[in-house]
């Protein structure tokens, strides 16, 4: 894929990867400015569900304009494979600064004010993250936090992607209904950034356990360690 050229985008660089897709750095040709190309695996491409929520992903994304979400400028498909480009951000994860250890408490708060107001525009618009985590959160080169990753989004018309009985996101950040396989509403992505709060802070995780069925226990059962 690197070398490539993909419609009227120069690949560059792999920058990323997820149980979804893979994303590249990309040049676009025709506006001169730096993309961030995200295709879907090779191997979810013959399944329907996979296509239409990685359709959803980008409507999600793209139907809210706010500076702490990256910006979906168009899916497109090309040789077979469904790609949406969007937004490029210079900088690291909230996953990569955390690997250095807890956050100062000035910039902690700082990074979950912005995504707070992230969330507060998608919600607004009736549409629920479901998978906030230091993975799905990037700090631009300004310091600027952009939201990422609607692949789970739950859209207030969009129900029919939604399977009840099955967990939908990432253990650690989920809540108690999440767990649980129950229908969501904005108050999960709450409780996620509490929990996202929790880890900048402290250095680990609040309900933190050696593997997914203790962590999932704990949500239910347990209450924060202070």
């Amino acid at each position: 894929m690197i070398g490539k050229t993909v419609s009227h985008y120069q690949v560059v660089e792999k920058i990323g990867a997820g149980g979804m897709g893979v994303v590249y750095k990309a040049r676009d040709e025709r506006l001169g400015r730096w993309v961030a190309l995200k295709f879907l695996h090779p191997h979810l491409n013959q399944s329907e569900e996979a296509k239409q929520r990685f359709i959803r992903e980008a409507r999600a994304a793209s139907a809210i304009a706010h500076a702490n979400i990256a910006t979906v400028y168009e899916i497109d498909e090309a040789d077979g494979r469904l790609f949406i480009a969007m937004e490029y951000v210079p900088g690291i994860s909230l996953a990569k600064r955390l690997e250095e250890g807890p956050l100062e408490v000035t910039e902690a708060v700082g990074i979950a004010v912005q995504i707070a107001r992230a969330l507060a525009s998608a919600h607004v618009r009736g549409i629920v993250h479901r998978d906030i985590k230091p993975a799905n959160i990037l700090i631009s080169s300004e310091g600027t936090v952009k939201l990422v990753d609607f692949g789970l989004a739950k859209l207030q018309d969009d129900t029919h992607l939604t399977t009840v009985g099955r967990p939908m996101g990432t253990v650690a950040y989920m809540s108690p209904e999440q767990v649980r396989g129950e229908p969501v509403d904005y108050r999960s992505d709450i409780w996620a950034l509490g929990v996202l709060l929790y880890e900048m802070l402290c250095g680990q995780h609040p309900f933190g356990g050696e593997h997914e069925q203790a962590v999932i226990y704990r949500i239910l059962n347990e209450s924060p360690r202070p």
